[in-house]
């Protein structure tokens, strides 16, 4: 029997964030509702903040059928979305400011929308976030060719992590942190977060380019047309810099 891989030190204190939006467009969509926390060694939040905000903009039914917030309960309840975001990047800021690595499932997504929030409010942003930890990136590159889909209820279910209320943001972020420690219970990863950190830049990147080729392939891109493997944080386009 193989012996389990040795378990390196960050996994007894991540941090863990989650985003529940307007939309999937991370240059234009905005926040909703938001969760900031951090887990021991063992899994169990010690520490945790929620947000709620109203995004100034209607929520999308669509939306709306996934996390279950509405634009008249965003409204009436929501904070100034400036505040929440403002308060969301100044909770990550100082995790990593003292070495905790945060753990975002699908991190270049909420990463990169609310740093474009944050350009859009007036906000300083994380625009280089380390050490981030995301398992959708680092299944795909240890488990790479296993059938099947990778949302985070699936590889939560797989890892054995219990995730009874999907897109609710503290469950998803906290689903996420279980499941990057599960991960490195499982493979030899790297010993440091920012080793990790780094080699998951490369690993997006591949997989994207990977991914592009076979959309291009099954037609559902067109072969000039490229998807963003930038990790953690897409580039921001020119109209979100007004």
């Amino acid at each position: 029997m193989q012996p389990a891989p040795a378990l390196p030190d960050w996994v007894t204190r991540v941090g863990v964030f989650d985003l529940e939006t307007t939309g999937v467009d991370v240059h234009h969509d905005r926040v909703v509702t938001a969760h900031v926390g951090l887990l021991d060694e063992h899994g169990r939040e010690i520490a945790a903040r929620d947000w709620f905000a109203d995004p100034g903009i209607d929520i999308p039914d669509g939306a709306t059928a996934v996390h279950g917030i509405t634009t008249a309960q965003a409204r009436r309840y929501g904070r100034p979305v400036r505040e929440v975001v403002a308060e969301v990047t100044s909770a990550l800021r100082s995790l990593l400011s003292q070495g905790v690595p945060i753990v975002a499932y699908n991190a270049s997504y909420d990463f990169s929308l609310l740093a474009n929030e944050a350009r859009r409010h007036g906000v300083p942003p994380l625009d280089d976030p380390s050490p981030v930890i995301d398992p959708l990136v680092i299944d795909k590159a240890y488990d790479r060719y296993r059938p099947g889909k990778r949302t985070l209820q699936v590889v939560a279910a797989l890892y054995a992590v219990s995730l009874e209320d999907a897109h609710e943001a503290a469950a998803d972020a906290v689903a996420a942190g279980r499941v990057a420690q599960a991960l490195a219970r499982q493979f030899a990863l790297p010993e440091t977060p920012t080793e990790l950190h780094t080699r998951q830049i490369a690993w997006a990147r591949a997989q994207a380019a990977s991914l592009t080729e076979y959309f291009i392939r099954i037609g559902r891109l067109d072969p000039d047309d490229r998807l963003d493997g930038t990790w953690p944080v897409r580039p921001t386009r020119h109209d979100e810099r007004r």
